[in-house]
């Protein structure tokens, strides 16, 4: 039903979530964090199942737990990855475009033949690696 009043919506930022674990992982502070299918936290891997969200925010250690035991804080905004090599290795032509998820820590340029899911747009390239947007 439409309003017929003034409602008090309230907000977040957007810039922190904080996520529930997916069971068997580990998270190192710094990390590039992705969401799987079912919405758990996961470390940024070569997988097409997953979606970058952004940069983990301190250490969690769920490897031996279940789906959501622990949860992580994620950080969104521009942050600074280490690029892949060779034929994947991104240039500053790719800014503004998608980039791959290989790991937690590092970026490419292409999705490895359909193996990696997207990080996050390009937002610029330095001597120091990939800055990423989420």
């Amino acid at each position: 039903m439409a309003l017929t009043e003034d409602r008090n919506t309230i907000s977040r930022d957007g810039s922190v979530r904080t996520l529930l674990c997916a069971a068997g992982k580990k998270f190192y502070k710094g990390a590039l964090v992705a969401v799987n299918s079912s919405g758990y936290a996961t470390p940024g891997a070569t997988a097409t199942t997953i979606r970058g969200v952004g940069r983990c925010e301190d250490y969690k250690d769920n490897s031996s737990g279940s789906n959501g035991d622990l949860s992580v804080t994620v950080l969104t905004g521009v942050f600074l990855f280490d690029n892949s090599a060779s034929a994947d290795e991104i240039t500053r032509a790719s800014i503004g475009q998608d980039c791959y998820i290989v790991d937690d820590q590092t970026v490419a340029k292409t999705d490895g033949t359909g193996s990696r899911a997207v990080a996050g747009k390009v937002f610029d390239v330095d001597d120091n690696g990939v800055w990423v947007k989420f």
